[in-house]
This record gives structure tokens, sequence and C-alpha cells, in this order.
């Protein structure tokens, strides 16, 4: 714009240098005042050319605006139908895994439970991450896998118990047991009367739905109760796992034997198995049977409650031997254990050849696992390994060197509970050290869904919703705080310089008093039943032939048996009736009434009837023996010598015993379908 207003001044300036020099200057100010007209028409020129410019620039913005907008405009729908399609991509895919659902509806209920444990699992290991899969160390002060040893060896125990049972019960408490059960259920309730929680309290056992008495086979629930918890038994120590139902269902099987049970199940380990039993329904899920159930880790509860459990066995039996037999104190006790125990097994023998010194090493270490090792329950972690290494230590060797029934298998269940996680960890795949430590993980983080707690309300297959806090935070309390109050009267018997050794003292024997060998029997001695056809007992010409028990010591040249953690009943009751008159005894008359009858179900009882299958004796005898082991440098073939101390039952024939029979109410002279 500026060089155009230039060119239109020179030109004008151009034609004005042509004409005559004499016009020039009388035309001065008028061609002043024209050139400055013409440089306002410039400048305004160039004002409009400058406008029209900056308007053209302003519509080119508009435009690049306009066409900004367009494109994101654009964008958005382009977005939006992609969303829409991955919606779309989405539905069908449910739908997919619907119809998925529906054609695998039919499978069978442990296959659906493997595919959602196998998702389940599938799940987690993409959220931990590769790096955490291949890193499954496992934490201490952590008892997942602790619960699931635990309840294989408590099943296992159970099922041992159970196989006793449906083996023996009938023989002993039966219909036409040596203990009838009617008899003493009918006892219970006269005693109890009307009133159902007097005689639960009395007799907690489910016998009592085996009323009336007077005519109702008490044999097929013996068969039932004993064969249900074999059955359940069998099923946690496959899977195991358990839960709040199968546990108690167990506990209540078995206390419904030992309540009725009488002198057959007066021992210690009955209620050492309800307690150790009962520990473990606190501490199962209440519906779920997975192994490692999110919702419900082992609550402490059940760790400290077996702790405390296996506390009170060592410290029971320490010192009920520190306050008993002198030759606990002297350390002497061992001299005669081996030889003397109810059932020895072919161990016992060389173990009693040891030298004395060996002995008095072994009744020492006895008190300190006893009475020292109990009190590393309370100190930190490598303190209670110790512990839990020698009790079990311990406990192997009593296993080893007698036939004690399945008491040492059982004290072996509470000192599992000293270790944790990372000590069991080499006993498991290491997918369960996977889903272990991710559980672990989650507990760390303070999830509630592994909040140490009881139950689990809900079953896994319909929801993973966990059991509110508080509610297995209040259960956990409760249980502690009735463990507690009832261990009382126990902690209290141990500190007493009166003592007294398994024994409850309550009905339900939730918390016991324990403690073995408190005294030793210096001598062994044995009941020994024979027979004879002869019409007169006292001639000498009487041959009598002798009756063999299946474990128990008889004839000196058998090899001594080896059959824990089974036991035989009957036996075992023999080695303590040799101590003792057979008044106190008085199942020891019917025994000999069912040999003069060659009672079927007693026989099945004993390793040898020599009359069985022929005509049954006239006269049967018991006779008082005294047992020694030879020595293991003498020659003999035998094991034991024995040497005859008197008659212990007088020869007793049917006339002799049916009064008798008939006043204590027992039928073997009225029932000939047993006998042959």
């Amino acid at each position: 714009m500026e060089e155009t207003g230039d060119m239109s001044i020179r030109r004008r300036r151009g034609r004005e240098g042509e004409e005559t020099e004499s016009r020039w200057e009388g035309q001065v100010e008028e061609e002043e005042e024209e050139t400055l007209l013409d440089l306002d028409e410039v400048v305004k020129e160039r004002k409009e050319k400058t406008k029209e410019g900056q308007e053209k620039e302003d519509e080119d913005k508009e435009g690049k605006e306009s066409n900004k907008d367009v494109k994101n405009d654009k964008t958005k729908r382009d977005h939006k139908k992609n969303k829409k399609e991955k919606e779309e991509e989405k539905g069908k895919e449910r739908c997919e895994y619907k119809q998925k659902e529906e054609d695998t509806g039919d499978k069978p209920l442990m296959e659906k439970e493997e595919e959602s444990q196998e998702k389940d699992k599938k799940s987690e290991e993409e959220s931990e991450g590769r790096a955490e899969r291949h890193d499954a160390t496992l934490l201490p002060d952590s008892y997942w896998l602790t619960r699931i040893v635990y309840l294989r060896f408590l099943a296992f125990i159970y099922a041992v118990a159970f196989l006793v049972a449906l083996h023996q019960n009938k023989q002993l408490i039966g219909d036409n047991g040596l203990l009838p059960v009617k008899n003493y259920m009918q006892l219970v309730a006269k005693r109890a009367g009307s009133d159902w929680w007097e005689r639960i309290k009395a007799a907690p056992t489910l016998l009592w739905l085996a009323e009336p008495w007077t005519t109702a086979s008490v044999d097929p629930w013996l068969d039932l109760i004993a064969g249900a918890g074999l059955t359940l038994a069998c099923v946690v120590l496959l899977l195991g796992a358990a839960n709040v139902f199968i546990m108690l269902a167990l506990w209540i099987l078995y206390h419904s034997l030992v309540a009725v049970g009488q002198q057959w199940y007066g021992f210690g380990w009955e209620s050492q198995l309800l307690e150790t039993g009962l520990l473990g329904v606190w501490g199962v899920p209440l519906l779920s049977l997975r192994r490692l159930p999110t919702s419900s880790p082992p609550p402490l509860v059940l760790v400290w409650g077996l702790r405390w459990l296996i506390f009170r066995i060592m410290m029971g039996a320490g010192l009920i031997k520190v306050r008993g037999d002198p030759c606990w104190m002297d350390l002497t006790c061992m001299n005669y254990h081996y030889q003397t125990q109810p059932v020895p097994n072919p161990m016992s023998y060389y173990l009693h050849q040891s030298p004395e010194v060996i002995h008095k090493l072994e009744t020492l270490g006895n008190h300190i696992i006893e009475l020292l090792l109990p009190l590393f329950t309370f100190l930190p972690r490598p303190f209670m390994i110790t512990c839990g290494i020698g009790q079990i230590m311990f406990q192997v060797i009593l296993i080893i060197s007698g036939n004690l029934s399945f008491l040492n298998w059982l004290t072996i269940v509470p000192s599992l509970a000293y270790f944790d996680d990372r000590w069991y960890a080499g006993l498991f795949s290491r997918a369960t050290h996977r889903r272990v430590a991710h559980l672990q993980h989650l507990q760390q983080r303070d999830s509630p869904l592994v909040d140490p707690g009881t139950l689990l309300l809900t079953h896994h297959n319909l929801s993973d919703t966990p059991c509110p806090w508080n509610t297995r935070k209040a259960v956990n309390v409760s249980v502690g705080i009735m463990l507690a109050f009832l261990s009382l009267p126990v902690v209290v018997n141990l500190l007493s310089s009166r003592q007294a050794m398994n024994t409850s003292f309550e009905p339900f024997r939730i918390v016991n008093t324990y403690g073995a060998f408190g005294s030793i029997t210096k001598q062994r001695t044995e009941v020994v039943f024979e027979g004879t056809h002869h019409s007169n007992p006292e001639s000498p010409s009487a041959v009598w032939e002798e009756y063999e028990f299946k474990c128990k010591p008889g004839r000196v040249d058998r090899t001594p048996c080896l059959i824990s953690p089974y036991h035989y009943r009957l036996d075992w009751l023999m080695w303590f009736a040799a101590f003792q008159r057979y008044s106190d005894n008085p199942w020891l008359v019917h025994l000999a009434g069912k040999f003069l009858v060659n009672d079927k179900t007693v026989s099945s009882l004993i390793a040898h009837n020599p009359f069985l299958g022929k005509e049954p004796p006239r006269f049967v005898r018991a006779l008082h023996y005294s047992y020694n082991y030879t020595s293991v440098g003498s020659g003999s073939q035998d094991w034991y010598t024995r040497e005859l101390i008197g008659t212990y039952l007088p020869p007793l024939d049917i006339s002799t015993l049916k009064p008798i029979f008939k006043r204590m109410n027992w039928a073997t002279f009225v029932t000939p379908a047993t006998t042959t």
C-alpha cells in the first residue's frame, strides 16, 4: 500500500516537470495543498487495506477453528462407536460364559468344586504376578498348613478309635456283652428320673434314642455310631479338611460311646480324644470343605487351645510322678516299666535288658520332657519349636517301647500346634505354597477376607462373602473365655498335693486333667483262664486247657504282639485285674460264664478258645502267675518265665453261676443262639 502511494506522487511530479518554470513558482502553494490532499487519500486507502487484511485473517482463523471442532466431533463419535462395540463384545462373552455354565450344570459336584478352585487359583496367580508365583517362601506364625496336618492326624486317631469300637463294642457292652449297656442305661435312668437334661448330664449319649430297653436291641445302634464315626473320620483324613458339622458329629458320636462304655472306656485317652476333637470344632469353617478356605483362617483359639492342652497333659503326667511313686525320684522306675507295662511289645523285652545307668538317664529324661520342656510353650518361636520336637520324639519313643493303645499317637496331635506354615512347607506341593503365600499376603494387608476368625457362614460354592468380622471375633473370644473358665479347677488340681489324674470336672469332658503311671508295679502278674471237661475240678487227673488272649502275656514262648495304635480293651483290663480281686471286676465272672457256653462273641475277643467248635468245658477257673523276662544271653527260646502264685478265680460251672447271672441281669445262659 505504501509503494502505490509513492508512485502516484512521482507521476504527478513528472507531469509538473514538463511545464514551464515560470508557472512553477506561482503554483507552489496550490501544489503543496494538493499534495497534502493526496497524502490523506493514501493514508485513508492504507487504513482500508489494513482493515480488509485483518478481516480476512479473522475469517481464516475462524475457518481453522471450525475445522478443528469438526475434527473433535468426529473423534468423539469414533470413540463412542468403539466403546459401544466393546460393550457388545463383552455382552457376547457373558452370554457365551452363561451358556457354558448352563451346559456344565449337570457336572458332578466334585468336578464343579475343582473347576472353581482352578479358576480361583488362576485369578489369584494373575493378581500376584509372575515374580510372586515363583517366590512362595512362607512366613512364620501362620497356621494354614498346621490346621491341615492337625485335621488329618486327628482324623486318623478317630478312625482307629471307631474301628476298635466297631470290632469290640458288641462283645463288651452290647445286648449280650460282658457289661451290657442296657443295664447301665436303666440304672442311669432310674437315678436321673424323667428329666431329660439330667439324663444327658449323667450320660451324654445318642443311645437314649434306643429306649425302651426292655424290647429294643442296642447292637444296631452301637454299629451305626461306630460305622458313622469311622466313615466321617475317613472323609476328613482324605480331604485334609472339615467343617463344624463334621467335627461336631465326630465328637458327639465318640462321646456317645465313652459315656456308656463303663470300665472299658474309663481311661484318660478317651477324654483326651474328646477334648482334642472338640477344639477342632472351633477351628474349622461352618460349611466349607476346602483345605484353604479364604474366609476362615485358623483361629488363635485353636492354636493356643492345642498348646494349652499339651502343656496340661505333660505337666499333669510329670507332677503325678514326682508326687507318687518314690522310684521316680530315685530314678529307678524304668528298671521295671518295660516289663510291667500293660501290653509289652518285642522292643519292650530288649529295652528292659539295658544297663541300669541307661534306665536312670531315661527316668531323668522323662522328668525333663514332662516338667521342663512344657514351659517353652510360652516362649518365642524357636523355643516352641524345640518343645514340639522334643514332645513328638518322646511320644515316638513310647510308641516304639510298648502297646499303649492310641494314647501316644493322640498326644502327638496337640504338639503339632507348635509348628507353623513355614515349618510344614516341605510336606506340601508348590501350588499349595503359592496359595498359602497369597493368603499370608492378604493377612499382612489386614484384609477382612482373611481375618483370623472361627466360622465361615457362607458356603464357598454359594458365596464368597465372609462371615462378619465382629461375629468371628465374638465366637473366638467366647470360646477362649469358656476354655479359661473350665481350666480353673484343672489348674487348681495341678497345683494340689492331692492331684487327681484323668478326671473331668463337668459332664461333657471339655477340659480335663491328665496323667499316667503315677505308680509303677514292680512285679508283673497275669490272670490265666483255663477250662476242663472233667467232672471233678479238684481231681489230679483233670486236664486243664488254657485260653489264650490276643495280646496280653500267656504262653511264655509266644512272641509279644505289636498292635499300636490299635487297642484290645479286654487285654488291657486283664492287666488291671491281675493286681486286683475278681470281686472288683464283675465282668471277670461274666467272662468265665461266657467260656462255659463257648460264646462266639466273646471268643472273637481272644486269640484261642481250646473248646470252640466242640463240647464246652464243664468247669472254668483262673490262676494267678508272676511273669519275668528271660535274659537275652540265656539261650532260652522263651520270652518269659512264669511262676504260679495261686488260684485267682475258683473253678466255676453253670449251676454255680446261674443265680449270680440272674441277679446281675446277664442273659448269657438264656441265649443259646450265641453259643456253639
